[in-house]
Formats: C-alpha cells, structure tokens, sequence
C-alpha cells in the first residue's frame, strides 16, 4: 500500500456555525497543494497525501513534515498533528498518535493497536469474550471462522484487520468534497469517472482532482478522456471526449460486417503516420484489386532513412464501406518487426499509413 502523511487538526474536526470551518479547511488545502498537488480531505480535521513524491522533491520525509507544520501555522495559526503510515486507517491511526512509521512498519503497528480501533461495538464487546484484544489477534482468526460467527460487516473489518483493505467502511465523508467546492464556487462534476474495472482507489481519486483542476483553470476542452463506439476497425472506433462530459449510454448492437478481429492495438493514433512497405528488392508493396499483396513485405519505412525488417505479417484484410455512393476502399495488414514491435497498417488510395500499435 501506498505510504500516506495524515494530517489531523483538532480545531477543525467540529464544524462551526458560522460556516468557518470549511473556510479554514480551504485555505488549508491551498496551502497544502503548494507543496503536494494530491491533497484530500477525507473528513473535518483529517487531510492525507502521498509522501514519496513530495519526499523526492524536497530531500526526505522529515523536511516534508517540516514543510506541512509551517504551512498550517501560517494559514490556520494551529498546531497539527502528523502521522505515516501505509493506507488510509493506519495513516489516520498514526496521525492521532503522532507516530511516523519508516516503510515496512505499519503492519507491527495495525496489529498492536486495540480491538476498538475498527470502529465495531459489538466486535470490541464479542471479542474480550473470545480473548481477542488487539487487531493482530482478530486478524490471525480464519477468514471461514469469521464468516461462520459474524456479519457481512464484520468480515470487512476482518480484512481490513489483515491489511487487505486500506481504509475502514464510512472513513471518508462523502459529502465533504461536494460541499467544499460549493463554498469554492466551483460547478459539482456532472458523473463520476471510473477506473478500468469500475472501481475507484486513492490514484483514481488524485487523477480526477488533477483533472478538475486543470479543467478549472484551461477551460472545458483542456482534459480529454478516450470513448470506445461503433465501427469496423480501431482507428474508427476510439474518440477522444472532455474530461467529464455526459456519456452517451447507446447499446452498440450493430453487427458491422467486415469488422476487423481481435486482437485491437493497444494505441490507435488519431493522426494516422506514412509509411513505406517495401518487398525483398525495395520495391513497394501494393493491394491488388482482388485483396493480395503485390508481394511479401520484407521492410517497412517509418521515417524516410529509417527502415525496419518485417519479419511476419497477417493480412490483409480488404474492406470497402459506403458501396451506394461514393465507395472507400482500403485494407488492413498486421506486420511484426525485427525488433518486436507490432503494427497495424492501412492501405487507401495506394499509400499505407500506420493505425495502431500492438503492445
């Protein structure tokens, strides 16, 4: 897990009613994001950041913690509390105590601490009764065994007892973000981006901050995110869209005939690049009229002076689309280079152009 440096201000874990509070924690985020763009609030009084990148920049982990003391002194003329520790509960945990954990120590730590750390009054209570005191001794119960006797709940608490999950259920405040922008004057996102499998973690979080800040200060069209929709072949298929606009939710049922098949390439270039294919003699490869290739590709020209040994190919594979009106004839080919690399190329009008890039 990722090793974070908690901040935990007392003052500001009580929200007053004259609304300062927020005030004070926004003046605080923008002092803090001088020294580390990745700042978030998790709730009132508690802030985390990454510290090996700030550690990196400014030469350890203690001119760090130095730095984030004399930062909340000057905007909040408050003393803070700071704490490492690796994850999000034993960051907080460790904040509170004013413990700094090198790496490699926070598991010692999550065991020793007691068992009503995790936040479960029923656990805490069942748990003297079974001689289970600290979170290590919870965390040694077999995850079946656990299962057997307590609830879904429990079992979550169980993993995070282990250190399979970093943060407790309920850590963050939901809430919190929405209501501090809206102090900020700042417009609320309209949808959530995701991560790759549907998720959200620490890193999906930072980027989407990273994002709207940018977004914030470049206008709309400074982020833009990638869209896969209908089509044939990949470079028809991917666009590019700004970061946050509304997606379209439209089912992608048509059957495409001709689709080129798996696998796609990993990079699908918007700006397709010139190539050259040439044969055994130099002399360039060509699509017949019936889809064959004029002869085996032996090279291929990226930049002119450049040239690289085709030492496979798969293809090609001929399509021609819009056959009612003005037609567009091109064809596909895979190539695989004398060092490694795999390529997608398409040929229109007698000039191939390189699409995508196999990983």
């Amino acid at each position: 897990m990722e090793r974070l440096l908690a901040l935990w201000v007392e003052p500001l874990s009580e929200e007053r009613a004259d609304g300062s509070t927020l005030r004070d924690l926004l003046r605080l985020l923008d002092a803090l994001e001088v020294l580390c763009p990745f700042v978030e609030v998790i709730r009132l009084g508690l802030c985390v950041l990454p510290l090996r990148g700030p550690s990196r920049f400014f030469g350890g982990d203690e001119a760090v913690l130095a730095a984030v003391r004399q930062s909340v002194r000057d905007v909040l003329d408050l003393d803070v509390t700071l704490g490492v520790a690796e994850g999000l509960f034993c960051a907080e945990l460790a904040a509170r105590q004013g413990t700094v954990l090198l790496a490699g120590q926070t598991t010692a730590f999550r065991r020793a601490q007691p068992l009503g750390v995790l936040g479960h009054r029923e656990l805490a209570t069942t748990g003297r009764r079974l001689g289970l005191y600290t979170v290590g001794d919870f965390a040694d119960l077999d995850a079946a065994r656990v299962a057997e006797r307590f609830s879904a709940a429990v079992r979550v608490l169980h993993r995070v007892a282990r250190g399979e999950l970093g943060e407790l259920p309920g850590q963050r405040d939901p809430r919190l973000a929405t209501r501090l922008r809206s102090v900020r004057g700042e417009a609320v996102p309209s949808d959530e981006q995701v991560s790759f499998f549907g998720q959200r973690s620490a890193g999906d979080d930072r980027a989407q901050a990273a994002a709207h800040r940018v977004r914030h200060r470049l206008g709309p069209e400074a982020v833009f995110v990638a869209r896969l929709h209908g089509g044939r072949v990949p470079e028809d298929r991917a666009s590019l869209a700004p970061w946050g606009s509304p997606s379209r939710e439209l089912r992608d049922d048509a059957p495409w005939p001709g689709r080129l098949g798996g696998p796609s390439p990993v990079t699908s270039l918007q700006q397709p690049v010139a190539v050259e294919l040439r044969d055994e003699s130099g002399e360039p490869v060509r699509v017949g009229v019936r889809g064959s290739l004029s002869a085996v590709p032996a090279s291929l020209v990226l930049v002119r002076g450049s040239r690289r040994g085709v030492i496979w190919h798969a293809g090609p594979w001929p399509l021609v689309e819009r056959w009612w009106s003005t037609p567009r004839r091109r064809a596909h080919l895979q190539v695989l280079l004398d060092g490694g690399e795999a390529m997608l190329l398409s040929i229109e009008a007698g000039r191939w152009w390189l699409v995508g890039i196999y990983d």
